[in-house]
């Protein structure tokens, strides 16, 4: 049973209740409550990086969530990963480091005071353990390992050299003052481990008594009494429990978790809340509003040398990949989402980067398929600044039913000619030397379906795209969303939301280290308020 009050009592263990828990837990006659639905995750391949191979898809690890058919995108559903277990998605993720561009944060700044780049730089040294070393941009000292690749590949290190040839920069450091240009990915990772959060975070602190960890712990919903957040209702093992607060309820459950308690515990739109008959606590008609992600696809090509898809089709190969990382924590395995990005404009009245590049040296109809037994490489192509918004909702009063999911992708024309352009760009940059003189065989597009038109392109790419995993947004800071510029629930005493749900836009590039970020400035905040 959980007993007593509890000054905190955080909602979710993933990259945020992580990184709360440690802070917050730091003043010993704190007490913090930790609660997290799913396992503490001590498989072996949550520790090594290319892991997410093995983990997303897995139940036992994964959500395993879908959208509702998406009307842009011919009526598909997309499976959409989610974390499960301590760490959540940063125990899942491609383990890529992008923060995003400065901009991101200046119109965050406009919309939530207190969050322009100037204001959140703080945080994300303050988050890191740069390989390279501490300066104006980086930190040395935090809590997540944030690493060189530890493996090179031809075919990527020529697509570079072509990305160059064709008139981007190179660029050492895409999280430094300019994103835009091509180079090697950083990772979070340490001596060729993944740092998820729970590795960073919780693993240091798990002696202090005054933290308690609950895992297979099933948030059902909040009691709120007179306006404010007074109890968590959660089952564990079958067995109903509160846990009572004295002090915040903080819900650091993700994009799709967060708004889905807070509707089960009758804060959201009236209307809705009332065709599922849920007693209304507070009309907040944003609350699940606002979503927004990232959507990828694969340009992809036959090519002469050996590529990745050899070693990954080979027994032998497995094997030396699998001696390479016993030995000395090298080789592919050591591999994140990808080893080489390029940040470039789609179009050239674009003021800055909305493509974003993964370019990965291998190539494949389906990776949970298999791969090509043919040498082969991809480039997988997102646009990052998405216009469309979907929404989370609900789908049944009962907590454990997974919510409505509704993306929304490419319901604008902008995002459509968006991500039509940026396959283009992919395609010039592969006319140039090196890389041209790899390529046998565009495999898609391929040359007969781009000569039919951009028209063509955009309803094979409405076929083909996926998620790359990056839902934000959905219970958004500023004066138009459900919280404050400090994370708060307005019109609720004691509750907060700290995660990707908070952010008023998504940013340019992959999101876990804005999570980050995100919670280690609220837990600043959180601190503050309560000796005021």
């Amino acid at each position: 049973m959980i007993e007593g009050d509890w000054d905190y009592v955080v909602v979710g263990a993933g990259t945020a209740g992580c990184v709360l828990a440690n802070r917050l837990s730091a003043n010993p006659s704190i007490r913090v409550l930790l609660l997290e639905a799913g396992s503490r995750n001590r498989n072996l391949w949550f520790r090594v990086p290319i892991g997410y191979f093995k983990t997303i898809g897995d139940p036992r690890y994964d959500w395993c969530l879908q959208t509702d058919r998406e009307p842009h995108l011919n009526g598909r559903r997309l499976d959409w990963p989610r974390g499960r277990g301590l760490g959540g998605s940063s125990a899942i993720n491609g383990l890529v480091h992008v923060r995003g561009q400065r901009q991101d944060f200046d119109a965050w700044g406009r919309a939530a005071p207190g969050w322009s780049f100037d204001e959140v730089l703080p945080y994300f040294r303050k988050m890191e353990r740069q390989e390279r070393g501490a300066n104006e941009w980086h930190g040395a000292d935090g809590p997540i390992g944030i690493s060189d690749g530890r493996v090179r590949f031809p075919i990527t290190d020529q697509f570079v050299a072509s990305a160059v040839a064709a008139g981007l920069p190179m660029n050492p450091d895409c999280n430094e003052e300019e994103q835009e240009g091509v180079g090697y990915y950083q990772t979070s990772t340490w001596r060729g481990r993944r740092v998820s959060a729970a590795h960073g975070y919780l693993d240091p602190i798990r002696g202090r008594r005054n933290l308690k960890v609950v895992t297979d712990a099933h948030v059902l919903g909040l009691e709120i009494s007179e306006g404010r957040a007074t109890a968590v209702r959660l089952r564990i093992h079958e067995v109903e429990q509160r846990a009572f607060c004295r002090g915040e309820i903080l819900l650091c459950a993700g994009a799709v978790g967060s708004p889905h308690l807070l509707l089960l515990s009758g804060i959201g739109p009236a209307e809705e809340l009332a065709e599922f008959g849920i007693a209304l606590n507070l009309h907040a008609p944003r609350v699940g509003r606002g979503l927004q992600d990232h959507l990828k696809f694969h340009n992809a090509y036959r090519v002469r040398d050996p590529t990745l898809n050899q070693q990954l089709n080979s027994v032998f190969g497995m094997f030396w990949m699998g001696l390479r990382y016993a030995l000395n924590r090298s080789g592919p395995l050591t591999m994140g989402a990808a080893p080489v990005f390029a940040f470039l404009r789609s179009r050239p009245e674009t003021d800055r980067p909305d493509i974003q590049f993964h370019v990965l040296p291998w190539s494949s109809d389906n990776p949970a398929k298999g791969f090509h037994r043919f040498p082969g490489f991809s480039i997988s192509i997102c646009p990052i600044r998405p216009e469309s918004r979907g929404e989370i909702r609900l789908s049944s009063p009962d907590p454990l039913a997974a919510p409505s999911i509704r993306a929304n992708y490419l319901a604008t024309e902008r995002d459509r000619g968006t991500i039509v352009a940026g396959l283009h760009r992919a395609r010039e940059i592969c006319r140039f030397e090196p890389i041209n003189q790899q390529v046998e065989e565009e495999l898609w597009p391929g040359t007969e379906l781009a000569a039919r038109g951009d028209e063509a392109l955009l309803e094979e790419i409405r076929n083909r795209v996926t998620t790359i995993f990056h839902p934000v947004g959905s219970v958004a800071m500023g004066a138009a969303g459900p919280l404050d510029e400090r994370c708060r629930v307005k019109g609720v005493r004691g509750l907060r939301v700290v995660d990707a749900s908070v952010m008023p836009t998504i940013v340019s590039g992959n999101t876990n280290a804005a999570v980050n970020m995100i919670a280690e400035k609220a837990s600043g905040m959180i601190i503050e308020d309560a000796h005021t």
